[in-house]
């Protein structure tokens, strides 16, 4: 809150941060979240959508009114000749409607597998057969993926510039360099840092759809209840063929999650466009807000 605060009043609001402001921070911080939580948990239960993704949107939703004035300051009629040009702004409109388009293309797309009933009898009942369709989700992991490898990427960076840092364990160290360029590789812009952070976007979305998609029970279900898919025998066959499927639009998922991703940070990257304007262009913030708009 200090650092915060101090960046709209142009100084610190507490002077003297002690072992009690930071208590009542931590409690204030944790009181929040708990609240917050109760509040997504009543809206799920009144049916009016998910209540933490819905509260997580209105929180994107907030930021806006700061990002608009922005976005006019940036590429508005009165913009410096060095600076950003009506162009980009143009450009970055036209981005933004194809990133959204492709989002809810992308968050609705599914791969129907054609499924055939038989006709059988249960009891003195005879159910007639019939044919209908399994749909698999391009984008079954939704937005899980990047959640984790941000949550992971930050992990290193902390402890990195904590050892090596100003005041640090190895501060004077001779290898307190070598900590100090790691960290580095962490920090957002570092080519490094993209690699890992697409690497491990990839890697959490099949560990998402091979931990919550569970093809043999899928299959057995099927052959239970008279199922199967054309062409492929019941059991074995269609959990391996489920399983195949499943990888294939798994992977084109993930490299559409990869691009969703990074386009804020290139963004960023390329003008020193700030992050209240470049959220609203891909990462969690689109897929989120999309997420919940279409549901």
């Amino acid at each position: 809150p200090n650092t915060v605060f101090g960046n709209w009043t142009g100084g610190d609001l507490v002077l003297n941060p002690g072992f009690w402001y930071h208590l009542q921070t931590m409690m204030a911080l944790t009181c929040g979240t708990l609240l917050l939580m109760w509040l997504g948990e009543q809206i799920t239960e009144r049916g009016i959508g998910n209540g933490v993704s819905l509260v997580i949107t209105i929180g994107i939703v907030a930021d806006l009114p700061r990002a608009l004035p922005m976005i006019w300051d940036m590429f508005g009629p009165n913009t410096p000749e060095d600076g950003h040009g009506m162009f980009e702004g143009i450009f970055l409109v036209i981005l933004l409607l194809a990133v959204v388009a492709g989002v809810v293309a992308v968050t609705q797309a599914q791969r129907k597998v054609p499924v055939q009933h038989a006709q059988r009898a249960v009891g003195r009942k005879v159910y007639a057969g019939g044919s209908s369709f399994m749909p698999l989700r391009v984008n079954y992991s939704g937005v899980m993926p990047l959640i984790f490898a941000q949550a992971i990427l930050m992990f290193p960076g902390m402890v990195l510039n904590g050892l090596g840092g100003p005041g640090g364990v190895l501060e004077g160290n001779f290898i307190q360099s070598y900590v100090q360029t790691a960290a580095g590789w962490f920090n957002p812009g570092h080519p490094f840092y993209y690699l890992t952070y697409s690497l491990m976007i990839m890697f959490f979305a099949y560990f998402w759809v091979a931990t919550t998609f569970n093809e043999i029970e899928i299959a057995d279900n099927l052959k239970k209840n008279g199922g199967y898919i054309p062409g492929i025998r019941p059991g074995k066959a269609t959990s391996d063929f489920l399983h195949r499927t499943m990888s294939r639009i798994t992977f084109a998922g993930a490299v559409f999650l990869v691009i969703v991703a990074l386009i804020p940070m290139l963004l960023g990257l390329w003008r020193n466009i700030p992050y209240q304007v470049t959220q609203f262009f891909g990462g969690t913030s689109i897929l989120i807000a999309v997420g919940v708009t279409i549901d």
